[in-house]
């Protein structure tokens, strides 16, 4: 059987990558997108999560025991276990609506993710704007706090959403995830996760943990 993470075992154990170096793919110079395999799967036992490869099989980043207990927070990791983004559901919101921050000691949303509710736009799935700074003191790191930046399309279940900027531009996309030899396809807790060089793959994979807590099979309701 082709390997999830090919690389798995000297990934966790290497010193992790500063996380400007994880996004550095995306400035390349050929302008190539950044290809990674996303599996949903914790690397450590009993635990809920996520583990993500880049397209040599290195661990890149890994989610564990998401959302445990009542305190409703993720967090995404890098290879080594330190915090990139940290994910909370926004409290006293009558919406599926979650803010997402930088590291995991930061006050001030820099996003804020909110589930697409209405029916006659089927498409949608979730739209994301900047973070609101409505969580801590000082005000939000970005100008304008409910600017429209991204729009998530397509079917999480089927693993076929795409992420849309504000000028219409594909930045992201999930895709299901075929095997190299004989085009076998893996099941739905393995897939690809595409981000062009306009986003940061740290966010691309924040966006996927919440699609996730919105349209995961653990929910009564998905598209």
């Amino acid at each position: 059987m082709t390997k999830v993470y090919p690389n798995a075992a000297t990934s966790s154990i290497a010193a992790a990558d500063s996380f400007d170096r994880l996004i550095k793919p995306c400035s390349s110079s050929d302008g190539s997108p950044v290809v990674l395999t996303v599996w949903k799967k914790s690397l450590l036992f009993n635990c809920n999560g996520f583990t993500v490869f880049d397209s040599k099989g290195n661990l890149v980043f890994r989610v564990d025991n998401y959302c445990s207990g009542s305190k409703g927070e993720i967090s995404l990791m890098d290879a080594a276990g330190k915090s990139l983004l940290t994910i909370r559901r926004k409290r006293l919101s009558l919406s599926d609506n979650w803010l997402i921050y930088d590291g995991e000691t930061s006050v001030n949303p820099i996003l804020s993710v909110r589930k697409h509710v209405n029916l006659l736009n089927s498409k949608s799935l979730a739209h994301v704007t900047s973070g609101c700074g409505s969580s801590g003191g000082g005000s939000s790191p970005v100008s304008s706090p409910r600017s429209p930046l991204y729009d998530i399309q397509g079917s999480y279940a089927q693993r076929c959403c795409v992420v849309y900027d504000g000028d219409r531009r594909r930045v992201a996309e999930i895709k299901r995830k075929e095997s190299s030899v004989g085009g076998v396809a893996f099941g739905v807790d393995v897939f690809r996760l595409v981000v062009q060089p306009e986003m940061e793959p740290a966010v691309a994979m924040a966006l996927v943990i919440l699609l996730d807590q919105m349209f995961g099979s653990s929910k009564r309701f998905s598209v």
